[in-house]
């Protein structure tokens, strides 16, 4: 439920439960009042009882009575009767004067009202001389007097000074204070429970948010922060919570990347000293004259331009390595069939299949072209390093390479492995051979030839650059296969 439609909501039902409240009470009100729940007029009839006319109507009544206590001849009058009448209208009373049971005479716009049969019987002793009554729907307040026209012959006669209520409209004008008073507090109530409602769904809510601003501020990006809505509100705590957690992988990875900076400079140094050691140690012995015959110095001077090869060589593929990281070794891509890609770089290295007496076998070769997109020069450098450790590391007898090219058609590559059945790579060693600088050299072959550590970690960025994946697959004694895909070119297909 959005925020919008739920503020809507609580406003609606303010007003709705104010007015039911509202009404309720004023029903309750009546009934307590009357004791009748079935009806709120009997509520008008004990007010009225008491109090059915005004002071300017108490006067004329009180005039009208005198009349009929000294002089009730005159209450036969018309034009007496018009008169007072006419002050009745000025204050929106009618009169009524009864002779036996007759209407002698009725203000003129009472007459289609039919008080006949609704008018009270005589009471000569006048013991109920304000009231109320109820001529068909109607609801009329009065007060009332009995007399005799003439005691001798016992002519009965009443007036009526009588005025028609509203009982609602009264009732707001008597109830006005309390009913005033009943409201303002429903609303205070309701607003009080919309502002919990507001606070526990909104504001706080928000605290939280900003509470944790304060902790990011402060560098604890470790507490998490829980959506209780999917409002608003909700998804801003989610986006908020999303952006934390992203910072802080952020973090670990910058502080990841120092640790790999730190870790680089340190395999430099290591993998540089060795060298250096190595040259530093035959200048000296020319220089202190150990290389004495040609023969020697010679021995000293190859050793010494082997060890500076190694040096530059690691040097080119570290700054290879670096450009590749930072992505800032372009790749010049082309169509190409993957096959005779392959085929083509590892038919470069039959000497050096021949010279070592490696046999080279072919395996699960396409029918057909399978074409990608490649950088040439830079997949020729990934087969020459996985053809290289192979060869460097298979010491026992026979010595063989396998290649195998697969066009895997339901996940849309070409699988390329290079397997070897060398001495393996043992099991707490094969997750990290891609790592840089790292050497599984004693797991596959004590006392062979040390590398720079990077050829796979170069092999890894040349293939992902590609859009492909790089694994290896290695048993102990058994042999080691790298295996590498890259994506098949959709509209070749």
């Amino acid at each position: 439920m959005s925020i919008r439609f739920r503020l809507l909501f609580s406003l609606t039902s303010v007003v709705i439960v104010s007015v039911t409240l509202f009404m309720l009470a004023a029903y309750l009100l009546s009934v307590a009042a009357t004791g009748d729940y079935r009806s709120v007029r009997s509520f008008y009839t004990i007010h009225y009882s008491l109090h059915p006319l005004s002071e300017e109507e108490e006067n004329i009544f009180l005039d009208l009575k005198y009349l009929a206590k000294h002089d009730p001849v005159k209450l036969m009058e018309p034009a007496l009767l018009k008169d007072y009448d006419a002050q009745l209208k000025m204050v929106q009373a009618g009169l009524l004067v009864r002779k036996d049971d007759e209407l002698l005479y009725a203000t003129p716009n009472m007459k289609e009202t039919d008080f006949a049969g609704a008018l009270p019987a005589y009471e000569m002793g006048n013991y109920r001389i304000r009231e109320t009554m109820n001529v068909g729907s109607r609801f009329f307040a009065y007060a009332k007097f009995d007399f005799y026209f003439n005691a001798a012959q016992k002519e009965k006669g009443s007036i009526f000074v009588i005025r028609e209520r509203s009982p609602f409209a009264e009732l707001v004008r008597q109830m006005l204070p309390v009913l005033v008073g009943l409201f303002a507090l429903i609303v205070l109530l309701t607003g009080i429970v919309l502002y919990r409602y507001v606070t526990r769904k909104i504001v706080l809510p928000l605290e939280g948010l900003r509470n944790s601003a304060e902790r990011i501020k402060e560098g604890d990006l470790t507490e998490e922060l829980r959506a209780t809505s999917k409002d608003e509100v909700g998804q801003l705590i989610a986006s908020f919570d999303e952006m934390r957690r992203r910072l802080q992988e952020s973090i670990r990875l910058q502080l990841q990347y120092e640790e790999n900076r730190k870790g680089l400079l340190s395999n430099i140094s290591h993998d540089l000293r060795t060298p250096i050691t190595t040259i530093k140690g035959y200048a000296e012995g020319i220089r202190d004259g150990v290389a004495r015959t040609p023969e020697k110095l010679d021995q000293y001077a190859r050793a010494i331009h082997t060890r500076a090869s190694d040096m530059e060589r690691m040097v080119e593929e570290l700054f290879y390595y670096s450009k590749l990281d930072l992505n800032k070794e372009p790749f010049t891509f082309e169509e190409t069939d993957a096959a005779a890609l392959v085929r083509g770089f590892v038919d470069e290295h039959a000497i050096d299949f021949e010279r070592a007496g490696i046999a080279v076998e072919w395996e699960s070769m396409p029918e057909k072209p399978v074409f990608v997109r490649a950088d040439r020069e830079k997949l020729k450098r990934v087969v020459r390093n996985l053809l290289g450790n192979s060869i460097k590391f298979m010491v026992s007898e026979p010595k063989q390479i396998t290649v195998g090219i697969r066009a895997d058609d339901p996940h849309n590559q070409v699988a390329v492995m290079i397997a070897d059945n060398g001495p393996g790579i043992q099991a707490e060693a094969l997750p990290f051979v891609f790592d840089r600088f790292y050497r599984a050299d004693d797991s596959r072959t004590p006392g062979s030839g040390g590398g720079s550590g990077l050829g796979l970690a170069i092999a890894k960025q040349i293939v992902e650059g590609h859009g492909g994946t790089i694994t290896a697959r290695s048993e102990e004694g058994q042999g080691t296969a790298i295996y590498f895909t890259l994506p098949i070119l959709q509209k070749r297909r």
